[in-house]
Order: C-alpha cells, then sequence, then structure tokens
C-alpha cells in the first residue's frame, strides 16, 4: 500500500451516514497525491519485500495462513502494483480468501492501494465486507511500511470511510523476535487498529528480509506466528 508520510493522527471531518441507523465520519484531509512515475518496479523495502513466488505461512488462534507473492500484474490509479493472496483455514476449510495490492515509491515507501476479500462459510462465500480499491468510490490508498520508520509515526494504512479505516503507530524499530520461522533483529514494532473496530488492538512485528513475523491480540495475548518462508 501507499502513499504520502504522515506524522500523527489526522483530523476527523464531515460527518455521513451509512446504513439506515449507523453513521461514520469522512477524513477530508487525507488526499495522498499518487504520481505513477514516483512509483518503481519492485517492492524491495527490507522490512517488507516482495518477492513474486514467495510463500510464508502462518499459524496462530486455530489458522493457518498461506501468503503468496503472486506474479499477476494490477494496475490501479495507473501504478503497476504487486498482487499478494492471503488464504486463511481452519480445519483445513478455507474461512478466507484475499488479494491485497502494493507498490513501492522511489523513497522506498510501501503503499497499500487495495484489496479483494472474501470470508467463506462451509465453501459458500458469505461476505466481503473490506474491499475497496483506490480510486474506486472515494477510497485512498495507504502506506503499509515506511521506508524509514521511526517511533511515534502514525499512519493511515488504507481508507474508505466507513468500510476500511486501518491504521498504525510505530512503537519501535530494535526488537527482537523469535517465531517458529526463526529468530530475528531489529524489527518494526506497530500498534494496528481501526476506528471502525475498536476491539481491534494489535502489535505486529516486521523484520529485515522477513516482513511480518508476528502478530500479538493485546486484547487476548494470541499469537499469530511466522512458520515458514519458502519459494515456488
Amino acid at each position: 500500500m501507499r502513499w504520502i508520510l504522515m506524522t500523527g493522527l489526522l483530523a476527523l471531518t464531515a460527518a455521513c451516514s451509512s446504513g439506515d441507523d449507523d453513521s461514520c465520519v469522512v477524513d477530508t484531509t487525507y488526499a495522498p497525491v499518487i504520481n505513477p512515475g514516483d512509483f518503481v518496479a519492485a517492492v524491495d523495502n527490507q522490512l517488507y519485500p516482495l518477492v513474486p513466488g514467495t510463500v510464508t505461512t502462518f499459524e496462530g488462534d486455530g489458522e493457518v495462513i498461506t501468503v503468496t507473492v503472486t506474479s499477476n500484474p494490477k494496475t490501479i490509479l495507473g501504478v503497476n502494483c504487486i498482487e499478494v493472496r492471503d488464504t486463511a483455514t481452519v480445519g483445513g476449510e478455507v474461512t478466507e480468501d484475499t488479494f491485497d495490492w502494493y507498490a513501492q515509491d522511489r523513497d522506498g515507501n510501501v503503499w497499500y492501494f487495495g484489496e479483494d476479500t472474501k470470508e467463506f462459510e462451509g465453501g459458500v462465500v458469505v461476505s466481503t465486507e473490506g474491499s475497496w480499491e483506490a480510486g474506486v468510490d472515494g477510497a485512498k490508498p495507504g502506506i503499509v511500511m515506511k521506508a524509514a520508520p521511526a517511533v511515534g509515526d502514525s499512519y493511515r494504512q488504507e481508507y474508505l470511510a466507513c468500510e476500511a479505516e486501518d491504521e498504525a503507530d510505530v512503537l519501535a524499530v530494535d526488537e527482537p523476535v523469535t517465531v517458529p520461522a526463526g529468530s530475528y533483529e531489529h524489527c518494526v514494532k506497530t500498534h494496528d487498529y481501526s476506528a471502525l473496530e475498536p476491539a481491534v488492538n494489535e502489535q505486529k512485528y516486521y523484520c529485515p528480509g522477513v516482513g511480518v513475523a508476528l502478530e500479538v491480540n493485546m486484547n487476548t495475548g494470541g499469537r499469530v506466528e511466522l512458520t515458514s518462508v519458502t519459494t515456488l
């Protein structure tokens, strides 16, 4: 995903309605400028590398999550994005299947340009909530990893008012992490949250050469850990 760099949370303005009784707030100040010429072909930020053919596997909270960097092109707002497929299973049954799109700017910031997500029950799609694409219905890209994250940085990771509003704060930049896939040093720790889901309270650890290695649910203590990294 990504984006114009930001520090500090942006002010929220302009109330709007969503649904019959629900209401949300639109952040009219968030307006990242996307120039296709500012982006490069590869995503090689060491804290969020996306090399086609790479498969990472995570386990935790009863789920197995397989993340595959595909070779399928996707152009969004004139930017050539890399596609990543994220499939979650429980007991061997697919519960969620998502395609995410990312691109890196010339400064090394990794932007998030959208996702196509489906939730399943008994092999049937029951929800596509959370899907969005930058440039469609007012959706805007956000940043998933800065080129040089610093403690105190805050930024939107995605933005579609009332639908997709994930944000992150950088808490630390030199954390050690040990998971089944290995031990890593100099990892960046973030606090991830959403105004749409107050119960969401996660910390993520991004490690050099790997990307996300660990997610911790701060409400329950549950951990989703990197278990393997392979190449197709």
